[in-house]
């Protein structure tokens, strides 16, 4: 997927000082002082400029603008259940259902319950209202780190 690079070049060799799990054993690497993120990169992420360069996978019907938001191949790999699998039934999307109810503030191992949810409810009302509300979560800046 296309975005513009929020972190520093070495970032992968420095994902494990921000892997970790919660108190209940859910796994967590979305931090809001994450250092390998760049000063323009925080830009960049607050203000959701790093998504644009995705309406790129849109025109090439790699993603939608609506859905799940894809996930690092090892996380599915090494902690996804049967059940969290179901998120790929419909493809990718650059917003959805987590997207609009907290972002980065909600707990990783809710956003898979969240995909669900918009795959079992899904409906082109259902996308207008996500990209619609998309803008209202941008503007306010709420969990995008």
């Amino acid at each position: 997927m296309c975005k513009f690079r929020t972190m520093v070049v070495d970032a992968d060799k420095r994902f494990s000082s921000v892997l970790g799990h919660d108190s209940e054993g859910n796994l967590v690497f979305k931090h809001r002082d994450d250092p390998r993120i760049t000063r323009l990169g925080r830009f960049l992420r607050r203000s959701s400029i790093d998504e644009l360069p995705q309406l790129f996978n849109v025109l090439k019907g790699e993603m939608s603008l609506v859905g799940p938001r894809p996930e690092l191949p090892f996380v599915v790999e090494e902690e996804y259940e049967p059940w969290q699998r179901k998120r790929f039934a419909v493809p990718p999307g650059i917003t959805g259902w987590w997207q609009i109810g907290g972002r980065s503030d909600n707990p990783m191992h809710l956003h898979t319950e969240d995909d669900l949810y918009y795959i079992s409810h899904y409906s082109l009302l259902l996308d207008l209202q996500i990209l619609w509300k998309t803008v209202g979560a941008v503007v306010r800046g709420k969990g995008a780190y």
